[in-house]
């Protein structure tokens, strides 16, 4: 068996999200636990808030020696991060995989947020998406854990139309890469269907490995 694996869906969404993604894991034998945060009408900040306690209760039940992995899909790849800034419980954990994550902040929600900042305003989360709010984060990366991101470059989503930069319809590569990553990969899908597909099970499960993606 494998190291246990956390899932961290993305905004606007919940735990059934990531079901499709659950299942190819558990397929290359992984055990999966679903996480539910209210990424819709909160800050990323309350958010973490939440997902510490959910993964404080998570580690308290692990063995001795037992590490955890975490893998998130947008939104849910900057809880991670988040997460890892916290020194307390990086000795219990292995590695991670950022699916689609706008690490260098969301250009859709910084154009919401010029053009109509009622979007923002109501909800709370992506208005922590925007570039500068995600600088606030202070995410911090760290050596002692190694982090993959994978990034999808099919825009086949209407705002997508709206990015300058190649992306998913959603998330520019250049957002999802950032220095500090262990590897970084590009695959052909949209946003919306990547973390679905089980070529992108099997890149996790090469990283979680081995610490790279297969190529």
């Amino acid at each position: 068996m494998n190291s246990k694996v956390i899932l961290v869906h993305g905004y606007n969404k919940n735990q059934n999200d990531m079901l499709a993604l659950k299942e190819n894991l558990e397929g290359l034998d992984y055990d999966v636990i679903l996480v539910n945060l209210p990424l819709t009408f909160k800050k990323i900040e309350a958010c973490n808030s939440i997902f510490k306690q959910k993964i404080e209760k998570i580690i308290s039940d692990l063995e001795q020696n037992e590490k955890i992995s975490f893998v998130g899909h947008s939104t849910g790849g900057l809880i991670i991060r988040c997460f890892l800034s916290n020194r307390e419980y990086r000795d219990r954990i292995h590695r991670c995989v950022l699916i689609a994550t706008p690490n260098q902040g969301s250009q859709l929600a910084n154009i919401a947020a010029k053009f109509a900042n009622i979007f923002t305003n109501i909800f709370k989360t992506l208005d922590s998406l925007r570039s500068n709010n995600v600088k606030k984060l202070f995410l911090e990366d760290t050596a002692t854990i190694e982090v993959g991101a994978i990034a999808g470059n099919k825009n086949n989503l209407f705002l997508g139309k709206l990015l300058k930069n190649e992306n998913d319809g959603r998330v520019q590569i250049d957002s999802v890469k950032y220095n500090g990553l262990k590897d970084f990969i590009v695959i052909p899908y949209g946003h919306k269907e990547i973390h679905y597909k089980f070529k992108t099970a099997e890149l996790v499960d090469s990283f979680l490995s081995k610490g790279k993606f297969k190529r």
